[in-house]
């Protein structure tokens, strides 16, 4: 038996990290979530299937910069890097965080098929984007439903779960489609010696 584990991760610990489990009849194993890398990197090492896993780690945000609300809205929209009159100080242009990089490079040397993704991009990937505000309890509600209904997960409940859980379902499914079908799935770059994938065409996937 074949297992698939997503992670949603954070870009600190002060947000909390989900993380997903699924079988190869999208059954939910587990779900979770934590704070600390210590937490998640002890999940990982306790995990009694891990070698029978695939898994996939949502990029995190990084929110590191400099002072100034205009950091805080330019950073992760506007194509500063490219731009001579605004100088990558501090690396604060620096997109997503490194967090857990050298913990995921070291569980993939170890033969442990570990990809990474880019959530908001998967989301649409595969028709889970909602018309409601980021991360907002509708749009929790709306990915909720759909994960239910339309992906077969009906071990999820009727109460509203945490976002970062959902999320981390949404990266197990990546990792299933990945091992299920291949050639569904393309490598949009690397970051941190590890492949970023997301799918081709979502009329390709295989549901349950």
């Amino acid at each position: 038996m074949n297992y698939y584990i997503g992670l949603s991760l954070s870009y600190g610990s002060a947000m909390d990290s989900g993380v997903a489990v699924i079988d190869e009849f999208n059954k939910l194993i587990l779900v979770d979530k934590y704070y600390k890398m210590n937490d998640i990197i002890f999940f990982f090492e306790n995990y009694p299937s891990l070698k029978q896993s695939k898994i996939c780690v949502s990029m995190a945000w990084d929110k590191t910069m400099l002072e100034g609300k205009w950091r805080i809205l330019s950073k992760p929209y506007q194509l500063v890097a490219t731009n001579s009159h605004i100088p990558n100080i501090g690396n604060w242009t620096q997109r997503y965080s490194n967090r857990g990089s050298d913990f995921f490079r070291e569980l993939n040397e170890k033969g442990i098929p570990i990809y990474r993704f880019e959530l908001y991009l998967t989301r649409q990937s595969l028709h889970l984007n909602s018309c409601y505000k980021e991360r907002s309890p509708a749009d929790c509600k709306f990915l909720q439903q759909a994960l239910k209904y339309e992906w077969g997960f009906q071990d999820l409940p009727g109460n509203m779960m945490p976002m970062s859980q959902l999320e981390a379902v949404v990266g197990a499914i990546l990792a299933k489609e990945a091992t299920d079908n291949p050639d569904n799935i393309k490598k949009i770059a690397k970051f941190r010696d590890l492949e970023i994938i997301d799918v081709i065409s979502s009329e390709n996937l295989r549901k349950i």
